[in-house]
């Protein structure tokens, strides 16, 4: 198959000539140094934390713009977790099939054409960051919980958003730069980190529900659904947010040991792990308290202070920090590759995809870092989340979409992985996508449709004109290695 060099906005990038494209760049190398179980722990790294920690909490109790599902968080989860089941093998085909950093971005520039790539991988950008933010906000939740168990209250001016009452969340941003700092350090000492942190973090989950499930009053499951169907697939689609972080995962293939074999295996344990822990984490909380009691910010902490365990929340709030650390690391991971790989291929200033001597690219770690660090100190939860679910979803519905015509149209390419029942299982995706994003706030699609015009002006002024597959690009080479 030859290269598409053609002037074409739906130039696609050759899966069999990624490597010499790459090469053309000019930059530098990513380490490989993640495992088959540093991979796994990615994985649930970016999964488990905020939507256990703090958004079953928020879905079950509700707020001022939606009603307390109650108990029935359970099939919100459910729900999600189908959706991203879903996407989660398209994802194994592609990432057993293209072990490259840039994930849904690369997968669709290599199947739908460069067009469809910028576009996710744009989108990815803004998602991965406000990721970051919105766990940064979950995390300083529980915080606060943990100091004023002792206390100790920080001053609402620097505890919360402006449309909270506060003025800029300041535990949230400094998280931020925290996080920003541990992965800088390079993939080597970040996996380490993250396999040791998930490891805590998988205990402590399997220490709240053993010793929640004694505390369970059968009488708080009913009502079960308060507020009807129609609420559940509201905070259904808040809770996706909760379910996706295998596709912060994927990004990370590059620096695999073995992408092909590992990648795939890595996708589906993350899965079935998260949701067999947040099945039963969610029966814990909406049994031990009643909905309309939980602490949307800090769930499991006030529900072992309802029963009357005030020690036991202290303790659930300072590990929650924690484990909820691991959702920020791999989501940051995932933006700084995804952007990596997109100044790679030339649609971004060659400039961001500078690494340094570790193999890792400084530049875009502290910009993405940043950035977070200032969309978590001014925006309250929901809105954050409810922002980067939309941009998820977008990104598995072209994923779904893209691993059909990729089956099709290139039969032939090696695939480690096969993900089963084709189309009916990409298919189930889409639609699954497509009915929880129609059940986001027009506000949500405001945001995202301003990102995505911002997107198309720098495609058409920048991305177009220096992709390495434009054969009239203004100059070759790339970023060098520092």
């Amino acid at each position: 198959m030859s290269t598409d060099r053609s002037r074409s906005i739906w130039r696609r990038l050759p899966v069999d000539q990624i490597e010499e494209i790459e090469a053309e760049s000019g930059v530098g190398q990513l380490t490989k140094s993640l495992g088959l179980w540093q991979l796994t722990a990615i994985g649930v790294g970016g999964i488990i934390g905020v939507g256990i920690f703090s958004l079953a909490g928020l879905v079950a109790h509700g707020d001022a713009d939606n009603p307390g599902v109650g108990p029935a968080v359970l099939l919100a989860f459910l729900i999600a977790g189908l959706a991203s089941a879903a996407a989660a093998l398209s994802y194994a085909e592609f990432a057993g099939m293209i072990p490259r950093a840039g994930s849904a971005y690369t997968y669709g520039y290599v199947a739908l054409g460069e067009f469809i790539g910028w576009f996710i991988g744009w989108d990815l950008l803004l998602e991965y960051i406000a990721i970051v933010a919105v766990v940064a906000i979950g995390i300083s939740g529980y915080l606060e919980a943990f100091l004023a168990g002792f206390g100790a209250d920080l001053p609402l001016a620097i505890a919360a958003s402006a449309e909270d009452g506060g003025i800029v969340n300041l535990p949230a941003v400094l998280i931020c730069l925290l996080v920003t700092w541990i992965l800088s350090r390079g993939t080597r000492t970040f996996g380490r980190f993250e396999l040791i942190a998930v490891g805590i973090k998988i205990l402590l989950i399997l220490f709240i529900i053993g010793l929640g499930v004694f505390y369970i009053d059968a009488g708080n499951y009913d009502p079960f659904m308060p507020a009807g169907f129609g609420a559940v697939l509201t905070g259904a689609a808040t809770v996706f947010f909760a379910v996706f972080g295998y596709d912060a995962m994927s990004t990370a293939a590059e620096e695999a040991e073995d992408g092909r074999k590992h990648m795939p295996k890595a996708i589906l344990l993350s899965l079935v792990i998260a949701m067999t822990l947040y099945v039963a984490a969610t029966l814990v909380l909406t049994g031990m308290q009643s909905y309309t009691d939980i602490d949307p910010e800090a769930g499991f902490a006030s529900a072992f202070t309802s029963v009357g365990l005030p020690v036991i929340a202290g303790i659930i709030s300072v590990f929650a920090v924690l484990s909820i650390l691991t959702v920020m690391l791999t989501f940051l991971l995932g933006v700084t590759r995804v952007w990596f790989s997109m100044s790679r291929d030339g649609l971004l200033p060659p400039w961001f995809a500078q690494v340094d001597r570790h193999g890792t690219p400084q530049r875009v770690t502290w910009i993405a870092g940043i950035a977070s660090a200032l969309l978590a100190g001014v925006f309250p939860i929901r809105e954050v989340a409810d922002l980067t679910n939309i941009g998820i979803l977008s990104a598995f519905i072209v994923v779904c979409v893209a691993v059909i015509l990729f089956r099709y149209t290139r039969p032939d390419a090696p695939r480690s992985f096969r993900l089963p029942w084709m189309p009916v299982v990409p298919a189930v995706g889409v639609l699954a996508s497509l009915f929880l994003i129609a059940q986001l706030h027009w506000q949500t699609w405001l945001r995202f449709a301003v990102w995505l015009v911002i997107g198309l002006v720098i495609y058409v002024t920048y991305g177009r004109r220096h992709s390495l597959l434009n054969p009239d690009r203004p100059h070759r080479g790339g970023a060098i290695r520092s």
